[in-house]
């Protein structure tokens, strides 16, 4: 039997998060600024792929702080 592609899991923002060692503000932040879209939604809370939220903690990570 042909099994299926898994599809990707889909993880609320503070769980985004809490896997990403960052505060949930910061995932917030990250879409604000573009770095980060939800990939979904369940009621009011945005969905994300945990893929996606790595890839933007790195590309946050490679960016020099402004003071």
């Amino acid at each position: 039997m042909l099994s299926s592609p898994a599809l990707p899991a889909l993880i609320p923002g503070p769980l985004a998060a809490e896997e990403a060692g960052v505060a949930p503000a910061t995932i917030r932040k990250w879409v604000q600024l573009g770095h980060l879209r939800a990939a979904g939604k369940a009621g009011r809370a945005q969905l994300f792929r945990l893929e996606d939220v790595f890839a933007a903690e790195r590309v946050a990570r490679r960016r020099p702080r402004t003071a």
